[in-house]
């Protein structure tokens, strides 16, 4: 028993964040691959002793040397030598073909573990990638924020940095060139597809507190909950909100994870919970067949009729709690089938103060199945519909339809 919650545990595997992604943090005290893959700025062999015996890092040495002397002796301008390091290590992870396991610099993430918290620098906005073609899309602009001001707009696709093109980078990696100090300006190029161009803006980056949950009462005793993302104040915000919509008389729950990418698994765990009363929420299951295994306890938040919006943005740890609460009949799937991500990434920080992210083991809903690359299909399916009427929701009026059904 910890915190209240039944853990079983098969292998080692601690909570933690999901950035963007559902992924958990393990904080190592020595770098993940040894000293050798760590640089230093002096020279020493990219794999140090690591390639003793192998024969392939040593043709990987004697290559590097070849290519530095070549840069020493050709290259007409100057050579930032630590960019070139940081391209080395980024290029031998990227080697992997996984999207989902990445190099961190040491800025990029301390960046990614303060918007992980809910708090950060930054214009405001929140963004998803596609796995297909890795096009970053603004998916929310946040009220008050930069990107409000400057006129970024949902649906918005991210071309260009201060003049970088980010085509093909790590959502994270652009997370880290769009942050800087408060007050400063970054200048912003996407492609809007409502007008079939490129639209140029410089925005101001400000404080943003995350508000990841939103709700408000409807008609008839049902309340309206939407989840954004799962940082590290959601589920405080959850309880609130759903307290907050007891008061009021809520009788059914419209739960909305559209758009949704995912984020810390801690915090879906915990939300999930409030909704059961016994069983498996989530399960992991590494290389070696281990992993580990979250379960509900006694105590539940809401009993009431619930509806669960989802689509093709609903990622990640959104599928988990969507994944937890369809298996148990606790919740009414409608929308369209969610992203398909059932792979965990665990952060583990190095010594220099960067880190790696990499994937250690698929996920399972309470039913057992693994939904990577497939999602969760929904129990009624609706497309959205498009509308001049940006309030005009097809897919929340169905809801709607449902849940009075449900409540009668």
């Amino acid at each position: 028993m910890e915190d209240g919650r039944r853990k079983k545990r098969d292998g080692r595997f601690l909570k933690g964040v999901l950035t963007g992604v559902l992924c958990s943090l393990i904080v190592v005290a020595a770098a993940l691959w040894g000293v050798y893959f760590l640089v230093s700025a002096k020279g020493n062999s990219l794999f140090g002793n690591a390639g003793q015996g192998t024969g392939n890092y040593e043709e990987i040495d004697e290559k590097l040397d070849l290519l530095k002397g070549m840069v020493d002796r050709l290259f007409l301008y100057d050579v930032d030598e630590t960019a070139m390091a940081e391209g080395i290590y980024k290029g031998f992870v990227a080697g992997l073909g996984d999207p989902y396991t990445v190099y961190y610099t040491a800025e990029e993430y301390k960046d990614m573990m303060e918007s992980s918290d809910g708090e950060y620098v930054g214009i405001g906005v929140q963004i998803s990638q596609s796995e297909s073609t890795n096009v970053i899309t603004v998916i929310r602009v946040f009220r008050g924020s930069g990107a409000e001001e400057a006129g970024i707009q949902a649906g918005d696709m991210l071309y260009k940095v201060d003049g970088e093109d980010i085509t093909g980078e790590d959502i994270n990696s652009v997370v880290a060139k769009i942050r800087g100090n408060a007050g400063s300006t970054v200048h912003i190029e996407v492609y809007r597809d409502s007008v079939k161009d490129y639209v140029e803006m410089d925005v101001e980056r400000r404080d943003v507190s995350m508000d990841t949950v939103e709700w408000n009462m409807l008609e008839g005793g049902m309340g309206y909950l939407q989840i954004t993302e799962f940082d590290g104040v959601t589920y405080e915000q959850f309880v609130m909100a759903l307290e907050d919509l007891k008061a009021q008389g809520m009788k059914g729950m419209i739960l909305d994870l559209r758009d949704n990418p995912g984020g810390r698994l801690d915090q879906v765990v915990e939300i999930a919970d409030d909704f059961l009363t016994e069983g498996v929420i989530v399960s992991t299951k590494d290389k070696n067949g281990l992993g580990t295994t979250y379960e509900a306890d006694e105590e539940v938040r809401f009993e009431g009729p619930v509806v669960l919006l989802a689509n093709g943005n609903s990622a990640s740890a959104s599928e988990v709690l969507a994944g937890a609460l369809k298996d148990y009949d606790k919740a009414t799937l409608v929308g369209t089938t969610t992203f398909g991500k059932g792979i965990v990434q665990s952060i583990y920080p190095l010594d220099d103060g960067t880190a790696i992210k990499i994937t250690i083991s698929d996920y399972y809903t309470p039913s057992g199945a693994n939904i990577h690359g497939t999602g969760i299909e929904p129990d009624i399916t609706v497309e959205k519909e498009q509308s001049e009427n940006e309030e005009q929701d097809n897919q929340l009026d169905q809801a709607k339809e449902i849940l009075a059904e449900e409540m009668r």
